[in-house]
């Protein structure tokens, strides 16, 4: 849930970990809500999604095809990458329900996700049923009291 996500603290010896109270270290993170802002820039896209419990701003990066970070890959790689940001970025818009994977990181002293897959979620019942999931897993893995 976005609310655990704004309450995760950074490690003090691991970069890009976070933790929230005693459970383990987290690098990546999946929230579903619905996406309340998108701003088209030509070289990332920045959206906001709500999940009931908070709005948490998701980039997704565009510029897989000039960016040096991704030179080290391999050029049929990076295309098929190019290809499916592309994509996923033309699907996200105000209102629709999306479930975002990425990431988590500070950025600005506020905490942000990097997308690497958002869907599109057609299914009505899945904010919901993500919602479950959360509950359950904080309490089997996490044992976070709510």
């Amino acid at each position: 849930m976005t609310r655990d996500i704004h309450r995760l603290t950074p490690s003090p010896t691991e970069a890009n970990c976070f933790s929230l109270g005693a459970i383990s270290w987290v690098s990546r993170v999946e929230t579903v809500g619905t996406i309340v802002s998108r701003d088209m820039a030509e070289k990332f896209l920045k959206f906001s999604v709500d999940d009931g419990t908070g709005c948490v701003t998701c980039i997704m990066w565009l510029n897989q095809l000039t960016s040096p970070y991704f030179h080290r890959f391999d050029s049929s790689t990076i295309l098929l990458h190019s290809r499916v940001a592309r994509r996923q970025a033309r699907d996200i818009r105000i209102g629709a329900v999306a479930r975002v994977r990425g990431r988590v990181g500070l950025y600005r002293g506020g905490m942000q996700i990097t997308a690497t897959n958002v869907v599109i979620e057609r299914d009505p019942n899945a904010e919901i049923l993500h919602w479950l999931e959360c509950v359950r897993l904080s309490r089997s893995c996490y044992r976070i009291q709510s």
